[in-house]
């Protein structure tokens, strides 16, 4: 008899193999007092432990093959950017110094600071930047207590064809085993926007996450079945079971094929209207790989990654340069550039702290906090501008609730125009402001927004979240989170309809525009532009030119008409079913 074990699916494909266990979790720590005349020689000690895991990194980065994509490079060089970061490099030592300590606690205390800031963020996928933290952290703890660093290419061969089982893996040993050969990555811990996650979309690797406890159940060498796609992991398959997971895989490589051969291709439906495929990056090295995938540009690039672990605010400068960086490696394709998009409730920089919000998801975040501190959003609407001098750029404003604070954010761009123009500094004068549309009340008064903006993008996430006050990571309450919900419908309609009568292009940013499942749904809604994680661009591309939109708006049309939401997934099933 079989065991089935269920976790998240992050990635697709079958994979069938023997079980490879890791024991390698983050070390015990404890603190102790340094005496005073040995402090120095500590400090050493946390110093060498950092240059001995910048080398390590460094190692593994100059294995990477150089077809590697783009954002798997990024995230080594990530890690590498937060060991130089003063977080990593100084912070513990002040700890050391002021507590008199052992640099193992006073990275474990870092740490913890570190990670609080990125537990109260709104964003999901922001917040599970953490696991990056951690990961840095480990090899730096473990370099400290001089733990053997995990090899994974003295195996003898053992990893080729291998499932791995591990309570969580970094990028960069998912990047040396995926060298080695392993079919296929099962992790205790992580979620769907995790690096490891993103990782294996990118690799290609079947990978299922969330496995509680997973390695308490399986042994060494046993033969396993991971099907990635609806999460699961099984032990003991039968004959049966064997042979259909056999012919899964045979069609998942005939699928993978397919889809490769539409990366040059044009999105366009079998009734012929053209649809814009663009990517979300957060990175400026992620553009370059989302174009390889053929995204039409970048539909949203989050600033939010550099302002994160760091001491102080970015300057303009800096932020300059970073989007340079988006606009070049995009040759001439539109890049849509997020202002910051954070909470009140997090101290950045040496911005003063605020109180604790009681909500933050309803306090002061995204362009409200922005527009409270124009000190901190004036040099970003500075390097916007500047960057739009070298290609098109589009600036894109989250978390509109109102036309009035929409004109006070067009006040201060031109104001910035106008600074910018004394000063002798090129810009686009015509650079391009949108807006997203991710509360209801935004979706509602979206003919009065679109008087003053050149584009719309739907922000799904937190649409959702505020339409139906569903915090979808809450486990009390996410099966309320429900994207076919008819005032989620309704309010996407809305929306799509004020751009059209105003004249400006709609996109959609959220993860419901790089679902699949919805991609019929949404193109008979009339959205025409779509931006996604790159991974999920060629399967939505692969459904879109498989469509007719003649079909799909009639279907659609009825749904919206309907006075029971009951059949929703029944209709949409039905669209997807279509040929």
């Amino acid at each position: 008899m079989s065991l089935v074990l269920s976790g998240i699916s992050v990635s697709r494909g079958v994979a069938i193999g023997k079980a490879v266990i890791l024991h390698h979790d983050a070390p015990e720590v404890s603190e102790h007092t340094i005496p005073r005349p040995l402090l120095q020689e500590e400090i050493t000690r946390y110093r060498v432990a950092l240059r001995k895991a910048r080398q390590q990194l460094r190692d593994i980065r100059k294995r990477i093959p150089s077809d590697t994509p783009g954002d798997i490079v990024a995230f080594m060089d990530a890690h590498l950017l937060m060991l130089d970061d003063g977080v990593m490099s100084e912070a513990p030592i002040k700890i050391m110094r002021a507590r008199q300590c052992n640099a193992e606690w006073a990275l474990k205390l870092q740490r913890d600071a570190l990670v609080r800031v990125f537990d109260e963020m709104d964003d999901p996928y922001l917040r599970t930047r953490k696991d990056d933290i951690d990961h840095v952290v480990i090899r730096i703890q473990r370099n400290l207590q001089g733990q053997y660093e995990p090899r994974h290419d003295d195996r003898n061969g053992q990893l080729r064809g291998a499932i791995l089982i591990a309570g969580d893996v970094s990028p960069a040993e998912t990047v040396l085993m995926h060298q080695q050969g392993i079919a296929a990555l099962v992790t205790e811990f992580g979620g769907p926007n995790s690096h490891t996650a993103i990782l294996a979309r990118g690799l290609g690797l079947p990978a299922v996450v969330g496995v509680h406890h997973v390695r308490r159940y399986l042994q060494h060498r046993e033969a396993l079945v991971v099907d990635a796609e609806h999460g699961m992991v099984i032990a003991g398959a039968e004959a049966g079971e064997l042979a259909y997971y056999h012919r899964r895989q045979r069609e998942e490589r005939r699928h993978v094929a397919e889809l490769n051969k539409l990366r040059q291709r044009p999105a366009v439906t079998r009734d012929g209207h053209a649809v814009t495929l663009l990517a979300n990056v957060e990175l400026p090295e992620d553009a370059a790989a989302a174009r390889r995938l053929g995204a039409a540009g970048v539909g949203l690039f989050r600033t939010e990654m550099l302002f994160l672990n760091r001491e102080t605010v970015p300057g303009e400068d800096e932020q300059y340069e970073a989007y340079l960086r988006v606009v070049r490696a995009l040759k001439g394709a539109p890049v849509t550039i997020r202002t910051l998009d954070l909470g009140a409730d997090k101290c950045l920089g040496s911005r003063p702290r605020t109180p604790a919000a009681s909500n933050p998801a309803l306090g002061l975040r995204a362009i409200r906090w922005s527009l409270k501190d124009p000190g901190q959003f004036s040099p970003q609407v500075r390097a916007i501008l500047r960057a739009s001098a070298s290609g098109p750029v589009r600036m894109m404003i989250p978390m509109l609730s109102g036309e009035g604070e929409l004109l006070q954010v067009l006040r201060l761009v031109e104001e910035e125009k106008k600074a910018l123009a004394r000063e002798g500094i090129r810009f686009d004068p015509a650079m391009q402001i949108g807006g997203m549309i991710e509360i209801p009340a935004a979706a509602l008064a979206a003919d009065a927004l679109a008087r003053h903006l050149d584009f719309f993008s739907i922000g799904t996430n937190d649409l959702i979240q505020y339409t139906l006050a569903v915090d979808r990571l809450d486990e009390e309450v996410n099966y309320l989170y429900d994207p076919l919900h008819p005032a989620i419908l309704k309010l996407i309609h809305l929306t799509i309809r004020a751009g059209r009568r105003a004249g400006i292009p709609v996109a959609m940013c959220g993860e419901m525009a790089g679902d699949p499942y919805y991609t019929r749904l949404l193109l008979g809604l009339g959205l025409r532009e779509f931006s996604m994680f790159p991974a999920t661009l060629l399967e939505v591309k692969r459904v879109i030119n498989g469509s007719r939109l003649d079909a799909l708006s009639r279907n659609v049309s009825r749904m919206l008409r309907s006075r029971s939401s009951v059949r929703f997934p029944s209709l949409v099933d039905a669209m997807n079913r279509q040929q």
